[in-house]
């Protein structure tokens, strides 16, 4: 048996100061004129493309790192840089855990390739599953997916909303409906090629933060697409609803939906991200306070600042060990007996809007202008308790693991 550490070994430190660089050299530089710009940086993505950084290569060296700390030691390190840039970088990789989580060999030798692109020509790839009237609440989903036996072809017709990379995407991963009387156990994945007839953009919107990235409604009209992009396949399927009506029946276990493993599987990855951010707005808010002087003294020196400062250190590592433990379990295999996964996107998430808020506090008016990057920081991470899963969301999916009780 390994010796138990949380030290990096030598490979995982050279990766993590390759995209530290990375994240200083090239993201930082460029993080204020996107987010003014609100528009999807290119030209950073394709920086990221000819570097290796945004590759289907990259992303499968630090899946199956097997401590399991390859890829929330990525997201850190990334959006430690700036959260909507790196979002940009890394929104691919949602729908390419879609496809991992519930797609065939076939199926993922197919299409992930195809969601990267090349450095020469850069794609990107979105994962749709909230709609208007289903965010947190994935069981009142209206996009419906009707099988045409007769062509061996789906028709998927709805709206889906908040979808990073929505509309501008090479491929669409998207989740719908093909059993309503099942509920969220009713729900299957679907791959929208390329120039899919009947895919269009919705609204794109403004948002408060993470504004490099891409968000926008994506509008289903009838569209048709292959029985082969069934992620899992039509046969699997036919035998996972006939065990879900059958547990209907008789009361019995439920059957994870589409869109939660999808989720379940990205939730300590965004933890990480909201790691990232709280760790930048923590290292502004300390040497602001080493070099900024009131009364004769660096304010450092002031109990009211540096008491903040140590809790919000603390607060941070306490929350990337919560990342890296179920990190570390996902990967060996070890169930979230404790929704352990729950556990650091909440607390991460909260920890981000927690320590972003006072490093503007310790910067005073300074951190309310946008001549110091605290105030992006604030705004970027008030996203993590939002998307993915609501703060209130995991609350309940903790409590409700721990009390077994099901999770509907």
């Amino acid at each position: 048996m390994a010796e138990f550490t949380l030290d990096l070994n030598d490979d995982q430190k050279q990766v993590r100061d390759w995209l530290h660089g990375f994240a200083a050299e090239v993201i930082r530089p460029a993080a204020s004129e996107w987010d003014e710009r609100e528009e999807t940086p290119w030209p950073v993505i394709q920086e990221a493309a000819k570097v290796g950084i945004y590759s289907l290569d990259f992303y499968a060296q630090q899946f199956f790192d097997p401590t399991g700390l390859g890829i929330p030691m990525a997201m850190e390190e990334l959006f430690w840089g700036d959260a909507g840039i790196a979002l940009s970088i890394v929104g691919t990789g949602l729908a390419a855990v879609g496809v991992l989580a519930n797609g065939t060999e076939e199926q993922i030798g197919t299409w992930i390739p195809q969601m990267y692109g090349d450095a020469n020509d850069v794609k990107v790839a979105a994962f749709c599953s909230s709609e208007p009237d289903a965010g947190s609440d994935v069981a009142s989903m209206r996009t419906r997916a009707v099988y045409d036996e007769a062509k061996d072809e789906w028709v998927l017709n709805g709206t889906k909303t908040w979808a990073t990379n929505g509309g501008i995407a090479n491929v669409h991963v998207v989740v719908a409906v093909v059993d309503a009387d099942l509920g969220s156990k009713g729900h299957a994945s679907f791959i929208v090629p390329p120039a899919t007839p009947g895919l269009s953009q919705g609204q794109k919107f403004k948002k408060h933060g993470i504004r490099a990235s891409h968000t926008a409604e994506v509008v289903l009209e009838d569209v048709r697409v292959p029985g082969h992009c069934l992620l899992g396949g039509k046969e699997k399927l036919d035998e996972r609803l006939a065990r879900a009506r059958e547990r209907a029946k008789s009361g019995g276990e439920r059957v994870k939906n589409a869109a939660m493993a999808t989720f379940e599987a990205s939730r300590p990855a965004v933890g990480a991200m909201a790691v990232g951010t709280a760790r930048a707005a923590y290292e502004v808010a300390l040497d602001y306070a080493k070099t900024r002087s009131q009364f004769g003294r660096p304010i450092i020196d002031n109990q009211g600042i540096a008491f903040q400062l140590a809790d919000m250190r603390t607060q941070i590592d306490a929350a990337r060990l919560l990342v890296w433990r179920a990190s570390w379990m996902a990967t060996t295999g070890k169930p979230f007996t404790s929704a352990e996964g729950s556990m650091s996107k909440l607390y991460a998430s909260e920890t981000a809007k927690k320590v972003t808020a006072q490093a503007i506090q310790i910067l005073g008016g300074n951190g309310f202008t946008r001549e110091y990057p605290v105030e992006r920081m604030h705004r970027d991470a008030a996203i993590y308790t939002i998307f993915e899963g609501t703060s209130e969301i995991q609350r309940l999916v903790i409590a409700r693991t721990l009390s077994g009780m099901p999770i509907r």
